[in-house]
C-alpha cells in the first residue's frame, strides 16, 4: 500500500524568472516513480495575490481545492473556486490558478489515464530556469 500526508510532505518553492506573482510551493506526492500505474498528483499552495501560471498538461486534471479561494481560469472561462470545490481541466487546455482569498490556498491535483505528466508553463520559473517540469524525469 502506498500512503503519502499531505501535511507531512516537503514542498518546493517556484518563482516565474519575469512574473514574481508566479509563485507557488509544490511536489508531486504520487507519480510513477512511486508506483502509481495510471494517475498522477500534484499538491500546491499559494499565497494570497500569488498564482501557479499559465500552463498546459499531458493528461486531464482535476483539482480539488482544499483551502482556501482561487480565480481558475481554463481555457478562455475564469471562475471563483472556494474551499471544496473541484475543477475539472482538459488535457492541452491552457490553465492557471491566482489566489483571491486572504489565507494560503491549497489544492490537489489529480490527473487521470497516466502516471507521469509534461507541464509546459509559458513563462519560465525559477530555480529551474524552464517551463517545463516532466514528472518522468524527477527521482530518477
Amino acid at each position: 500500500m502506498t500512503t503519502v500526508n499531505l501535511t507531512e510532505i516537503e514542498l518546493n518553492e517556484f518563482v516565474g524568472k519575469e512574473d514574481k506573482n508566479q509563485h507557488c510551493k509544490a511536489t508531486f506526492p504520487l507519480i510513477g516513480a512511486h508506483g502509481s500505474k495510471k494517475l498522477a498528483t500534484v499538491y500546491f499552495e499559494l499565497e494570497p495575490g500569488d498564482h501557479l501560471g499559465r500552463h498546459t498538461d499531458s493528461a486531464e486534471e482535476l483539482l480539488v481545492i482544499l483551502d482556501g479561494t482561487v480565480e481558475a481560469l481554463v481555457g478562455t472561462e475564469k471562475q471563483k473556486a472556494e474551499k471544496g470545490a473541484l475543477v475539472l481541466v482538459p488535457e492541452m487546455v491552457p490553465h492557471d490558478f491566482k489566489n483571491i482569498g486572504a489565507t494560503t490556498a491549497k489544492i490537489l491535483g489529480v490527473f487521470g489515464g497516466a502516471n507521469n505528466i509534461v507541464a509546459t508553463f509559458d513563462n519560465e520559473m525559477l530555480p529551474t530556469e524552464s517551463n517545463v517540469v516532466d514528472t518522468s524525469l524527477l527521482f530518477s
